[in-house]
This record gives structure tokens, C-alpha cells and sequence, in this order.
């Protein structure tokens, strides 16, 4: 090896010995920390006020799209019973009034279900934007260098969920 490639070769080791040396005393510094959200919207006082709101304002529409499923089902148990018995033109009739039926409560259910998502949605993200807020008070009060919010694995160490709970049920 040609001198000047020598003196390269070790300027070159000796800067990577430098650099995992640095590597290593910034790890040691670095502080994790980790938020269940699915916790958070189970536990906190804030996620389980927006249940309960979601719950009082679509119940109403909640019974009334079952009430309809029950009425479906007893029109649908006496066409079966009555059948044999109906001319056909009756029966033909019977069927459109279950289809219109039928037919009606789909999209009755089918509203219900996209309106309910879309306010539990709305609810959620009120209650995620205020975590996010908390968490990042934490993480700075704490001095907190990443705080994440899904993993495959944490330990539980570097779990602060506990934090971010206690804070938003006493922030409210």
C-alpha cells in the first residue's frame, strides 16, 4: 500500500472510532418516550365525555333504525307464514312492500352509520389534538428528545401514557 493511502486508511479509522464514540454518548443522552392513543381514548376522562355525547345525540336515530329492522323482520316472518296462502298478485304485492321496506331501512342504517362515523371521528380528533398538545407539554417538561405513538414493541419504562392521562383529566 502506497504511504499516502496508509495515512488515509487510519485518518479515515480513526474518524469512525471518533464518530461511534459520539454516537454513543448522544444514545445515552437520548430520551424516549412512548403514548398508547388507544389508551388514551379508552382511559381519559375528555375521550369518554365525547362518548357519551356521541351516544345521547345519535340514540334517538339509534332506536329508530332498529325499531325499523324489528318492523322488517315481522313483515318478512308474515309474508313467509302467509305465502302459501296469498294469490299472486297479493303476494307479488307483499314482496314490493318488503322491498320497499327493506330498501328504506338499508339506507336509514346506511346514514346512520356514515353520520355516526363521521362525528366519531370529529370527537376523536378533538380529543387527539388536545393529547398531542399534553404530550408535547410533557415531552418538554420532562425534556423528552421522541415520543411516539405506535410501536411494534416498547418497554414499559419508556411508557408516559399514565402522564398524559393524568394531565388531560386534570386540564379539562
Amino acid at each position: 500500500m502506497k504511504p499516502i493511502q496508509r495515512v488515509f486508511v487510519r485518518q479515515l479509522a480513526a474518524a469512525l472510532v471518533l464518530g461511534c464514540a459520539t454516537a454513543v454518548s448522544v444514545a445515552q443522552d437520548f430520551k424516549i418516550g412512548f403514548v398508547n392513543t388507544d389508551r388514551i381514548f379508552r382511559e381519559a376522562a375528555l375521550a369518554k365525555t365525547a362518548q357519551g355525547k356521541l351516544e345521547q345525540e345519535f340514540s334517538k336515530r339509534e332506536r329508530e333504525v332498529g325499531a325499523l329492522a324489528s318492523q322488517l323482520k315481522a313483515a318478512s316472518d308474515k309474508f313467509e307464514k302467509d305465502a302459501p296462502t296469498l294469490s299472486e298478485t297479493q303476494r307479488a304485492s307483499r314482496q314490493r312492500q318488503l322491498v320497499e321496506l327493506d330498501r328504506d331501512f338499508q339506507r336509514k342504517r346506511r346514514e346512520f352509520q356514515e353520520d355516526l362515523g363521521q362525528r366519531k371521528n370529529e370527537e376523536l380528533q378533538q380529543v387527539l389534538e388536545r393529547a398531542n398538545r399534553v404530550i408535547k407539554q410533557v415531552a418538554e417538561s420532562e425534556k423528552y428528545d421522541l415520543v411516539i405513538q405506535e410501536a411494534v414493541y416498547i418497554n414499559p419504562k419508556h411508557d408516559i401514557t399514565n402522564k398524559v392521562i393524568s394531565s388531560l383529566n386534570g386540564a379539562k
